[in-house]
Order: C-alpha cells, then structure tokens, then sequence
C-alpha cells in the first residue's frame, strides 16, 4: 500500500528556509556595512584613517585637509573608540569632489574609529602637520583577557 506522505504548506517552509539562513548568518563574521563618508545634515565628511596596531602603541591616522589646526579634537568616547572632528578653513561642495547628483556643502570633518585594543588615553601623543592627523595611543598592559 502506498504511503501518503503529508503535505507541509509553503508558509512552513519559506519558515524553515529562513531558519537555515539566519544559522548561516549566525556562523559568519560579516564585515561592517557600508555607509556614505558624509553627513548633509550635520555638513559633516569623514576622513580616510588607518589603524596600525604594534606591541607597545597603536597609530592612528586621519587625512584632514583643509582643516583648522586648532580645532582638531579627539575625544574618547569609550575604552574602545575614539572620536575626531575638526572645523574645516573653507566648505567644499559636491561639485567639487565630483558628485553632481547630490547637492550640499561640508565646513567639519567628523568620524569615529574603532580600536581593536586596550589602549591609554592619559598619555596619548597627536601631531598635526600637512593636512594629517597622527595620534599614537600606548597600549595597555596588565588587563585580563575574558576566555569564554
């Protein structure tokens, strides 16, 4: 005699489907999303950085140009990132940089950057010289690793 077998509906298994996709998705390390490098609201750009970690310190570099000397700030935000802003000497348009289907102008330069280590913000040292913000942190010593 021939088995019947039971039919499932398809809400059960678009269901199913799902399920599978986000242990999938649970199982990959997804890198950051994209976002535009500016702000029209806030008139903000961010700038290009690099994050060099060694054994004693880690460097971080910002291009600023055309910002103001003395209105570079960097201001932890927490143990893990940092925040840079600076007021620029003039706007820039998106004409400028070569955007014609936006409109807008940028007088701050601002970003947030992600340090991938404990680091010592008391003896943190900056230097500002042709448009390039170098601010080197001393890494921490003596903190505990959590292990799960």
């Amino acid at each position: 005699m021939a088995e019947k077998r039971k039919r499932r509906s398809i809400f059960d298994l678009i269901r199913e489907y799902e399920e599978e996709l986000e242990e999938l998705r649970q199982g990959l390390v997804l890198p950051p999303l994209e976002h535009p490098s500016w702000n029209i609201r806030e008139c903000t750009l961010e700038p290009l950085c690099s994050i060099f970690v060694s054994s004693k310190e880690v460097i971080v570099t910002a291009d600023l140009p055309y910002a103001k000397p003395d209105s570079v700030k960097i201001e932890p935000i927490n143990n893990e990132r940092l925040e840079i802003t600076a007021e620029m000497k003039r706007k820039v348009r998106f004409e400028e940089l070569g955007i014609i289907h936006h409109e807008g102008e940028f007088s701050t330069f601002s970003c947030q950057v992600n340090i991938p280590v404990p680091f010592d913000v008391e003896h943190m040292k900056t230097r500002f010289k042709h448009g390039v913000l170098e601010v080197r942190l001393p890494r921490k010593r003596g903190y505990r690793i959590p292990v799960e």
